[in-house]
């Protein structure tokens, strides 16, 4: 029996990502935490990570030229990048803090209300359309996630307002990019993204911190830690490339399954890993009907994109081929932004045809975006979640 050596590379991506999203919460939480290695300052942690990532982006761009900036006007940028990073920070600040408050496990479980402030804020932002079948969805997901809060032993409201807020910041970001970047063809891979949003990231952060953190810095016994910052850091920061990876080489269904295969091993793990963070009965049961929903929701969304797809006139390949280099070579003209050796063309074999699609991984301190063929320009105009 052949082995197929690009299954098994698919695979091992998968699995890389998996361990190293799972890793990146993990590490986080042990940071953060008080009875670990206790330095309970969220936004200083998230600021690293946008700094070195920046610093990172920079000397790739900048010095080495591995990757051709974007030709970035400074209207694009206010309009568009300033919104997105302002959210997306927002989102990072959000999530950590919740760390100090409340489990991994409850926080995976919250997670799973992610389609639904996506699905809220495409509505509010009229990207979407409010669907009955969508609505019971999202109804179903919402009761589940109530019965796991009922069932959490150490259920903190502070903590879980956090992260619900955190949620919806970047849900918002999900939408805007859709809004704002892609339906004005901008392209972004994933070294331009660090570039260009990790440094304005930054400097949203550094307000909050100033009037939050900075001042108990100044009167707590801080242990920093260099190498255990470092290497956090680069988790992160390899946590977006296997993003980017897992995106290129599989479609929205699978990268949907690894998402929920990694949330529930990280619920496992992080009962392991942090003993304290006990999880009931009950916020088994409440979280498997979220689940059912997000699954549902998931089939919606793929059926959607494949009827789409079956509704788009059939041509030959090589006129196909012809109108994608076209479209393609004209977005370029506006926003060049690679050289052709960063291999930036990465619609999945299943058609992501939005950023919804993809992976939504919070801990990621990264815009993971696409530059979409033809087909996904197309789906994007119609199907937005």
């Amino acid at each position: 029996m052949m082995i197929n050596k690009e299954l098994l590379l698919t695979y091992l991506y998968i699995l890389i990502y998996i361990l190293l999203s799972s890793g990146v919460i993990l590490y986080n939480k042990w940071v953060l935490s008080p009875k670990y290695f206790n330095f309970p300052f969220p936004i200083t942690l998230t600021m690293i990570h946008m700094g070195f990532s920046g610093v990172v982006a920079f000397f790739l761009i900048r010095v080495f030229k591995v990757v051709a900036p974007v030709r970035m006007t400074w209207q694009i940028y206010a309009t568009c990048v300033i919104p997105i990073s302002a959210f997306f920070a927002s989102s990072l600040w959000f999530g950590n803090t919740a760390y100090l408050h409340i489990s991994v496990a409850f926080i995976q479980m919250l997670k799973a209300l992610m389609p639904v402030a996506t699905y809220l804020m495409a509505v509010t932002c009229g990207t979407d359309i409010l669907r009955c079948d969508v609505f019971v969805n999202m109804v179903l997901v919402s009761v589940g996630v109530v019965i796991s809060s009922y069932g959490e032993i150490h259920f903190n409201i502070v903590g879980t307002l956090y992260q619900v807020t955190g949620i919806f910041a970047e849900a918002l970001r999900l939408v805007l990019t859709q809004v704002l970047l892609q339906r004005r063809g901008l392209t972004l891979n994933p070294v331009t993204s660090l570039y260009y949003i990790a440094p304005c990231s930054f400097l949203f952060l550094l307000v909050p911190w100033l009037l939050l953190e900075q001042p108990m810095m100044q009167i707590s016994q801080i242990q920093f830690n260099f190498w255990i910052f470092f290497s956090n850091a680069l988790c992160a920061l390899a946590l977006n490339f296997a993003i980017f990876l897992v995106i290129g080489r599989t479609g929205a269904v699978t990268i949907r399954v690894a998402g929920v295969l990694k949330d529930w091993i990280l619920i496992a793990l992080s009962t392991v890993v942090f003993p304290e963070s006990a999880i009931t009965g009950l916020n088994i049961i409440g979280y498997a009907i979220a689940l059912c929903g997000v699954v549902m929701y998931n089939y919606l969304k793929v059926k959607d994109v494949r009827a789409s797809n079956q509704q788009l006139p059939v041509e030959n390949i090589p006129e196909r081929a012809t109108k994608d280099w076209k479209l393609d070579k004209k977005s370029s003209d506006l926003f060049p932004a690679d050289d052709g050796k960063n291999g930036s063309h990465i619609v999945g074999n299943g058609g992501i045809s939005s950023l919804s699609d993809a992976i939504g991984d919070e801990e990621a301190p990264l815009l993971p975006t696409a530059r979409l063929s033809h087909i996904g320009r197309t789906l994007l105009g119609t199907h937005n979640a």
